[in-house]
């Protein structure tokens, strides 16, 4: 009722045992805390909160134009009704090292079990866009630098995205992902690879665990668990597959009631009620004060 049950120190120490079992995690984009709980209701690992959905849902598109504050909020909304551990796009760190610094300690107060930070030059762009710039080398990793000298708590994750595979190639990605890990990143979010047998070369190369981003409509193919889970990938996520779908969804009932004025036939398509107030724990909250509001489930 009300939050989670564990505490966010608990779901950090639970995402660094994930990563460390040898056993792929997936974890889906959550779009609002609702969403949240029901990644965690369907049994995934973990949940992913997506910088492109965070600009999304304020109407914005991904470049950079999100605030700490507003991610960090929403971040704390998503990860405070789950007791899955959350990972957050947390994009160049809003600003130099020392803002990298605060981004990751505000992050921590949130209740986030991890971040990612990446290696694009500010204001970034969707990392699945052609047009992309990075930072040399010494301004990559001292973004890391500034984040792991920051946390308190050493179960925080601090991930390092690189975007430089799109601009630089392969080779280029391989070598800024070790520079990365020696700055004391944990793990690697290489993104944009294009084929399995790149995050093969990545993992043969690294020894912390990586991320393959499974984004439609971009640069990589959309590989199954199972072929990802054999190319050595250690966590899986899907940042905006459920906000796309939701939308979809939206824009077809939107149109249905302009075509028919009324959405009776799309009621197979919808969330029942019944299923909503579970999802959301009425039950329990009424049991917890009856004397304040009294009320019984119905299936109309």
């Amino acid at each position: 009722m009300l939050y989670a049950t564990t505490t966010p120190a608990e779901r950090r120490r639970l995402l660094r045992e994930g990563l460390a079992s040898g056993e792929l995690l997936r974890f889906p984009g959550a779009f609002n805390p609702l969403s949240a709980r029901l990644i965690e209701r369907k049994g995934f690992e973990g949940v992913y909160i997506s910088g492109a959905v965070l600009s999304a849902d304020l109407g914005l598109p991904d470049i950079g134009l999100t605030t700490l504050t507003e991610v960090a909020g929403r971040g704390q909304q998503i990860a405070r009704m789950t007791d899955l551990p959350a990972l957050i796009d947390a994009d160049t760190g809003f600003g130099e090292p020392m803002n990298v610094a605060r981004t990751v300690q505000t992050l921590e107060d949130a209740g986030l079990a991890g971040c990612h930070l990446e290696d694009q030059v500010n204001p970034k762009r969707c990392g699945h866009l052609d047009g992309k710039a990075v930072v040399d080398t010494a301004t990559a990793t001292g973004r890391i630098r500034a984040a792991v000298d920051a946390r308190r708590d050493p179960d925080f994750l601090i991930m390092a995205r690189t975007d430089i595979r799109a601009v630089e190639g392969l080779d280029a990605a391989i070598d800024r992902a070790k520079a990365l890990v020696d700055a004391g990143a944990d793990a690697i979010f290489p993104e944009a690879m294009r084929t399995l047998a790149e995050f093969e070369a990545m993992r043969a190369a690294l020894d912390v665990p990586i991320l393959a981003n499974m984004t439609e409509f971009g640069k990589s193919d959309l590989f199954s668990v199972d072929q990802l889970r054999d190319a050595g990938v250690n966590l899986v996520i899907w940042p905006v597959s459920l906000l796309r779908l939701a939308m979809g969804a939206a824009d077809r009932a939107l149109d249905t009631l302009i075509d028919e004025g009324h959405l009776a036939g799309r009621l197979g398509e919808m969330q029942h009620r019944a299923d909503l107030y579970d999802l959301v724990d009425y039950e329990q909250y009424n049991r917890f004060d009856q004397d304040v509001f009294n009320f019984q489930i119905t299936k109309d």
